[in-house]
């Protein structure tokens, strides 16, 4: 990677997420490349995270908005639709956030592979918790229940 690419990454990763601030869009996975072309400016891939994610024209005006004010004014911002986005994507660092920001993280490809994978309370750690909706604060999330603390929490989904 050249500085000038790793410069660019560095004001991706100070992009947060809208639905869940304490993730950056770099941590999320959503970011897909960065590239030089013929233009003056860099092409950078995003990928939304689900189709229809209200969230999409938010992260693509901040990240307009971040790099012009890096300098990078003439920066090229383009929607990668294939490979669609997956939970796979997630880096360590933004599990470890979401469970901390109180959000059951998503099972890895590993974990899924290996079976049944329970969602564990992000707040106790506790195994025994319940599904209340598939549908939580948000589309990409489910509302789940702690039998052991009672707290109830978001889980993201696997996709």
């Amino acid at each position: 990677m050249t500085p000038r690419e790793s410069a660019i990454w560095r004001v991706l990763a100070s992009v947060p997420d809208p639905e869940i601030p304490v993730l950056n869009i770099v941590e999320l996975g959503i970011v897909r490349y960065v590239r030089w072309g013929d233009t003056p400016g860099p092409h950078v891939g995003i990928t939304p995270t689900y189709s229809g994610c209200p969230a999409t024209e938010l992260i693509r005006a901040a990240v307009q908005h971040r790099l012009a004010a890096a300098g990078y004014a003439h920066a090229s911002i383009e929607q990668v639709l294939a490979p669609a986005w997956t939970t796979d994507w997630l880096t360590s660092a933004a599990r470890a956030k979401l469970a901390a920001f109180g959000i059951a993280p998503p099972a890895t490809q590993a974990e899924r592979a290996r079976g049944t994978v329970p969602v564990v309370c992000p707040r106790c750690g506790s195994d025994s918790t319940r599904l209340v909706s598939e549908f939580g604060s948000t589309p990409c999330k489910a509302h789940y229940s702690c039998r052991d603390c009672l707290e109830p929490f978001d889980h993201f989904k696997c996709l």
